[in-house]
């Protein structure tokens, strides 16, 4: 919403209590795994394409860091700010975050 409306944050349906839905998957009988490194994402996967029932993957990720396409364009990327600019109340974290995400996707990477 952020990126498409330039919404900001709405707490009321963001902001959710800490639940282990990977527990909640195996009470459920399938099998439920914790990410919470980007180390154990190819395990995890590996895993769950041998299993011999549904695996539900239960990652933990920055919740300051919005979900931005991969090819972002001009549009999206104004509606953004103007979401962060117009009470987003994480607007400061979120900024901060997504700047760290986007500088490591550049890292590396030749002009």
């Amino acid at each position: 919403m952020r990126v498409q409306d330039s919404d900001p944050k709405y707490e009321a349906s963001q902001d959710l209590p800490a639940f282990s839905y990977a527990r909640y998957a195996e009470s459920l009988g399938f099998t439920g795994i914790e990410i919470t490194t980007p180390e154990q994402i190819g395990n995890a996967w590996d895993q769950a394409l041998v299993n011999d029932r549904p695996t539900l993957l239960d990652f933990h990720t920055d919740p300051d860091v919005p979900l931005i396409p991969f090819h972002i364009e001009k549009k999206q990327a104004k509606a953004y700010m103007s979401a962060m600019l117009h009470g987003d109340p994480d607007a400061l974290e979120t900024i901060k975050a997504s700047a760290r995400q986007f500088s490591k996707s550049f890292i590396g990477k030749s002009p």
